[in-house]
């Protein structure tokens, strides 16, 4: 692990233990909470695409690029 982001962790962990401010530690809460949920859904979002793809369930990319091509 990189030693700046390990550095950044050990200074919020010891920012976040002398934290007395409920209105803050809500928001720190809030802001897991919503990465939780995140790396949750994208977990889940892979796994079905997965299984599509186990099922057979795909497409070519030329059919892909044809399908969006509005958007490309």
């Amino acid at each position: 692990m990189d030693a700046y982001v390990s550095a950044q962790k050990i200074e919020l962990i010891h920012w976040i233990t002398e934290l007395n401010d409920l209105s803050v530690l809500a928001q720190v809460s809030a802001i897991k909470d919503d990465a939780v949920a995140t790396s949750h859904a994208e977990l889940q979002s892979i796994e079905r695409g997965l299984n599509d793809f186990q099922q057979g369930n795909t497409v070519s990319h030329t059919q892909a690029k044809k399908r969006y091509e509005k958007w490309l």
